[in-house]
């Protein structure tokens, strides 16, 4: 099948018209493609290559429909950096319907009734990172918005300077995020609550359908799920950089790829966002953050869900769920396998250790799984040493217990250490030369975003740390 054969439905439209406003997309000036990919087109049943399909870049680009596709933005409210903005909405992103439990969307593609004083446009340099660390949050097992492919054009867009408008394709199971319902709460309008609910459970919890108290039992699950994202965030070393309401989806998987980084250096204290002033988006603060929004979203549920039973849920849940994904990551990266009661403090000397040694924090995993008593590899690679090599010491006494061959660890812990991450420099140095038209870049790093854990020595350059002047670098929400 062909990515113009698909036959979209369009369920979201079957609620109330509150919910959504119909609308068409403002097509970009000159439309040309600049990547595909294959892998996220397996989602939607497409066997055919996508650079095959002629009518693929007038489909993203609004002159041509999808069967059964109608074009919706969605309305929600939300918490943006602590405070309530009533109404916020898809102010830059059109809904094209669904197919095989994924929903369609176009970023990029003009105003809709939610823009507010935006303009409705996405800059190729966002949209190339959301395109590219769709596909590498998955390479890494995290749940994520996938991206099928990104088009750019010659229409002139203004930021901090003129740019030129994209648009990229992205796919979810759901579009619903916690401040659709708080949109929906805070106006009083609780009968679009419950039916927002038994939306939510029948796209994204079916298991729950018809069940006993199931408004609750899908809120523990959002928990569960959030927590166990936000616990491969902090494993794998992601700052998302905006965890506003409006930017958490009801699934618990990553979506909205905005001012976001990878550490470079590990920094608990890393803010990557240069609007956060405050650091309220703050690696370390990310599990805080999760627990506030989803206080908010029990809040946002308070006319279905008694507030004691959220309350007790979120307390009895989250950190339990958090932790135990957390450490379990934590164990595998550093290849112990015998555990202790102490190991959570453990972990917590390691993370103090890197602190202060002022080290790739990727880097530093990736040399650990080859590691084999010989310390200078992971020293050279730290600014301060000492308290590292102090660590390591422990982690000699740590081996001498544990039963698997140095092989098999190695093998192990290869598996979870990935050697490529798509960090900013890496990032920008695409997005720079796609700008001057070269999209091979974009290429190389969609197939590393595919393929982390792989060595392709042929492509090793992509795997250092960053040069000292761009480290754990600040971006602003429009990059």
């Amino acid at each position: 099948m062909k990515f113009s054969d698909l036959n979209l439905t369009t369920p979201y439209l079957e609620l109330d018209s509150l919910f959504f406003d119909i609308v068409e997309p403002t097509p970009l000036k000159n439309p040309f493609l600049i990547s595909t990919n294959q892998k996220a087109a397996e989602l939607l049943g497409i066997s055919k290559n996508l650079l095959d399909d002629e009518s693929l870049v007038e489909i993203l680009n609004g002159t041509k429909s999808l069967n059964g596709s109608k074009h919706f933005a969605m309305c929600y409210a939300g918490h943006q950096f602590g405070f309530f903005v009533e109404r916020l909405g898809d102010g830059r992103a059109i809904n094209l319907g669904k197919v095989n439990g994924v929903n369609l969307q176009v970023k990029g593609s003009g105003r809709t009734l939610y823009s507010r004083h935006g303009d409705g446009r996405a800059v190729l340099r966002s949209s190339i990172r959301e395109y590219l660390m769709s596909e590498a949050m998955h390479g890494l097992g995290i749940e994520t918005s996938r991206a099928l492919a990104i088009i750019g054009s010659d229409t002139k867009v203004i930021r901090q300077e003129w740019e030129k408008g994209a648009i990229v394709l992205r796919l979810s199971p759901t579009w619903v995020r916690f401040g659709t319902f708080e949109y929906f709460h805070y106006e009083k309008e609780y009968a679009m609550v419950q039916k927002l609910a038994d939306y939510v459970i029948d796209e994204s919890f079916r298991d729950l359908k018809d069940k006993p108290e199931c408004y609750l039992k899908m809120y523990e699950q959002i928990v569960k799920n959030t927590a166990s994202t936000v616990a491969k965030w902090q494993a794998v070393g992601f700052n998302h950089g905006v965890m506003n309401t409006d930017n958490m989806s009801i699934d618990g998987r990553t979506i909205d790829y905005g001012p976001y980084a990878f550490l470079d250096d590990y920094d608990a204290e890393y803010i990557c966002n240069h609007t956060d002033r405050k650091g309220r988006y703050s690696f370390k603060n990310q599990p805080n953050i999760a627990i506030w929004n989803l206080e908010r979203l029990a809040d946002a549920l308070s006319s279905i869900i008694r507030p004691e039973s959220s309350q007790k849920i979120l307390k009895e849940t989250f950190m339990k769920i958090y932790e135990d994904t957390y450490l379990n990551l934590m164990y595998k990266k550093i290849g112990l396998f015998n555990h202790d009661n102490n190991d959570k403090e453990y972990i917590n000397t390691l993370l103090d250790a890197l602190q202060n040694a002022k080290i790739d924090y990727t880097l530093f995993f990736r040399k650990l799984s080859l590691y084999n008593g010989d310390k200078n590899p992971l020293i050279d690679i730290a600014t301060y040493p000492v308290a590292l090599a102090k660590w390591l010491n422990s982690y000699d006494e740590k081996l001498k217990k544990e039963t698997l061959s140095q092989k098999k660890r190695e093998d192990n812990m290869l598996k979870i250490n990935p050697k490529y991450i798509l960090k900013n420099h890496i990032i920008q140095d695409a997005i720079e030369h796609a700008q001057a038209g070269d999209f091979s870049r974009v290429e190389e790093l969609l197939f590393l975003a595919h393929n982390p854990f792989d060595e392709h020595h042929d492509l090793k350059h992509l795997c250092t740390t960053a040069p000292p002047n761009i480290k754990n670098i600040k971006l602003s929400c429009s990059s």
